[in-house]
C-alpha cells in the first residue's frame, strides 16, 4: 500500500472483516453496494477529495482511472480463517435493523467447521457474553489472559485429583476460547499478539491437561500410562498430520471434503475429548475417561492419516487438492454510525 494513500468507508455501513482487507490490498477502488451505491474507497492522495464527494452524494461521477468493484469481486467467498463460504457481508445500518445486523454480523464472525461443542452449544452464550463485553470496551486479549489462568487453574485441580472443579475450569475456558475470537473480529480488536496468545494456548494446553489427569489418579491400573503415552502422543502425531496437510495442499485437513469437515464436529481434539472426561468423572470413573479419550485418538489419527495418504496419492495422479467451500479468501469487520475517512500509512 503508498504511503499516501487512503481508505474512506460510508461509516453508515457495516463491513465484513474481509471487504476490509481486501480494500488495503487494492489501491484505486471504488466499492460499491446493493444497487451501485458507493460506499467505500482505497484510492491515492490526490484522488482524496473528489472520491470523499463521490461516496457523499456531493459529485456525481467517480474521479477517472478508479475501477468500480463489487463486495463478490472484491474478495471471493472462501475464508480459510473462519472456514466457510459465504458472501462477505456489506450492510446499510438502520434503527430498526440494528439487532438482526448485529446477529448476522456474529453469526459471520464463527467457524463453520469446528467441534460439536463450539459449532451447536456455544453460540447463543457466546453472543449475549460478547454483547456485553463490547459494550463495555472490554479487550478480547483480556478475556484470553482470563484463559490462560483457567487452564493454569484446571491443571492444577486435575492434578490434584479435582477432576469435577477441574473441568468446571476447563469448560469455562473452551466458552471463554470462543468469547475471545468473536469479540475481536466484532470489535476490531485483532492483532499479532492476540492471535499469539489464542492460538498458542490452543496448541499447548491439552497435553498438560491430560497428564495432569493421570497424575490425579497415579494408581489408574494397568493401561494408564498406555493410555496416557496414546492421548498425549496421538495429539502431537494428530497436530502433525495437519501441519503436512497445510504444508502440502496449502488448506486445512478438515476442510478438503465434506467427510473431512463433519468428522471434525468429533475428531480427538479438547472439547470432544472433554466430553469424554466429563462423562467419566460424573459416573466415578476417571481412570476410563482417559482411557476412552486414548480409544478415541488413536481411531481419529488413524482416520486423518489415511485421508493425508489419499490426498497425496491424488496429488501424485495430478489431482487438485482443494477446499470443497470454495476457493480462497480471508478477512475481518468493521463498523460504524456516520461519515469517516481514515488516513492509511
Amino acid at each position: 500500500m503508498s504511503p499516501d494513500s487512503w481508505i474512506i468507508l460510508r461509516a453508515d455501513h457495516v463491513f465484513e472483516d474481509r471487504l476490509v482487507h481486501g480494500l488495503l490490498s487494492s489501491t484505486g477502488v471504488i466499492l460499491v453496494g446493493p444497487g451501485g451505491v458507493p460506499v467505500a474507497a482505497h484510492v491515492a492522495g490526490g484522488d482524496r477529495g473528489e472520491t470523499l464527494g463521490f461516496l457523499t452524494h456531493v459529485r456525481a461521477a467517480a474521479p477517472a482511472g478508479l475501477r468500480v468493484v463489487s463486495p463478490a469481486a472484491l474478495v471471493t467467498a472462501y475464508s480459510p480463517s473462519l472456514r466457510r463460504s459465504a458472501e462477505p457481508l456489506l450492510l446499510h445500518v438502520t434503527p430498526h435493523e440494528v439487532a438482526s445486523i448485529e446477529h448476522r454480523l456474529f453469526a459471520a464472525s464463527y467457524k463453520d467447521i469446528t467441534d460439536l461443542v463450539t459449532k451447536w452449544l456455544w453460540p447463543a452464550p457466546a453472543r449475549g457474553v460478547t454483547r456485553y463485553l463490547a459494550r463495555r470496551h472490554v479487550h478480547p486479549n483480556v478475556v484470553t489472559l482470563l484463559s490462560w489462568a483457567l487452564v493454569v487453574l484446571a491443571t492444577v485441580l486435575f492434578a490434584r485429583g479435582w477432576y469435577i472443579g477441574g473441568l468446571a475450569a476447563a469448560w469455562l475456558m473452551t466458552f471463554l476460547d470462543t468469547v475471545d475470537g468473536k469479540l475481536a473480529r466484532v470489535t476490531l480488536t485483532a492483532s499479532r499478539v492476540g492471535g499469539a496468545l489464542d492460538h498458542g494456548l490452543d496448541l499447548l494446553h491439552p497435553p498438560f491437561w491430560y497428564a495432569a489427569w493421570a497424575i490425579g489418579r497415579a494408581a489408574g491400573g494397568p493401561w494408564w500410562s498406555t493410555a496416557l503415552a496414546i492421548v498425549i502422543g496421538g495429539y502431537i502425531a494428530g497436530r502433525v498430520i495437519e501441519g503436512l496437510f497445510l504444508l502440502l495442499f496449502g488448506l486445512e485437513i478438515h476442510c478438503w471434503r465434506r467427510l473431512d469437515s463433519r468428522f471434525r464436529l468429533v475428531t480427538a481434539r479438547r472439547n470432544p475429548n472433554l466430553i469424554l472426561l466429563t462423562l467419566a468423572a460424573l459416573a466415578g470413573a476417571p481412570v476410563l475417561g482417559l482411557e476412552l479419550v486414548a480409544v478415541w485418538t488413536a481411531l481419529s489419527l488413524g482416520f486423518h492419516g489415511v485421508r493425508l495418504a489419499q490426498a497425496i496419492v491424488r496429488r501424485m495422479r495430478g489431482q487438485r487438492i482443494t477446499p470443497w467451500l470454495g476457493q480462497a479468501a480471508s478477512g475481518r469487520t468493521t463498523t460504524g454510525s456516520a461519515f469517516a475517512l481514515e488516513r492509511t500509512a
